[in-house]
């Protein structure tokens, strides 16, 4: 095993005495730095400062590399975890044809399904802007078709000609949008082999 950088992890901690934790989470206690840096080295780990602020700091004796290994992997874990969310944007206009409505509200079912967020916009021009109703009466519209697949996360609002309303997804929504990830069929690199390819 290389010798470990001692010097680097001296100028890195760079205090005369530290609160010392010994590689199984054990505190030693405050001791003169060198004398911890003497420990890691006859133990062959490394001396990381954990708590910077702390008066004295306190150090760790680890072995960084592995420390660091399974920092990334639990950074890796939670990222997978973790849900992105999409916010997707759909235009109306106040005297919106029922065809091209009904396709507008299929979009929005398709996106909160999807699992993603909906801002839609009503755009006025002209003389609509003078009747902001319409708007709202036709987001209340959008809201009541969608059958319990959104909830308003945002009012609808009114801003310049543009008047917004903030749908996320439900939790029947969700449901769907999880439940459909788990029937995807595998992708090829995750499809078992067949027979005749283990012959």
């Amino acid at each position: 095993m290389p010798e470990r950088d001692q010097t680097r992890i001296n100028e890195r901690i760079g205090v005369r005495e530290v609160r010392l934790v010994d590689e199984d989470g054990t505190q030693i206690g405050v001791i003169e730095t060198q004398k911890a840096l003497q420990l890691a080295q006859e133990k062959d780990l490394d001396l990381v400062e954990v708590a910077p602020n702390s008066r004295p700091p306190v150090a760790r004796l680890l072995d960084y590399s592995k420390y660091k290994y399974e920092q990334e992997q639990k950074a890796k874990a939670a990222r997978k975890h973790q849900q992105q969310i999409n916010v997707r944007e759909i235009k109306l206009r106040p005297k919106i044809a029922t065809h091209d409505y009904e396709t507008k509200k299929g979009h929005v079912e398709r996106f909160l399904r999807g699992g993603d967020k909906v801002k839609v916009t009503i755009m006025f021009r002209g003389r609509e802007q003078a009747h902001p109703e319409r708007g709202r009466m036709l987001l209340q519209r959008l809201f009541e078709d969608l059958d319990g697949l959104g909830v308003i996360e945002q009012n609808p609002l009114q801003e310049g000609r543009n008047m917004h309303m903030m749908l996320a997804p439900s939790k029947e929504a969700l449901r769907d949008a999880k439940g459909a990830k788990e029937e995807e069929p595998p992708t090829e690199d995750e499809a078992p082999p067949s027979e005749a390819a283990t012959g």
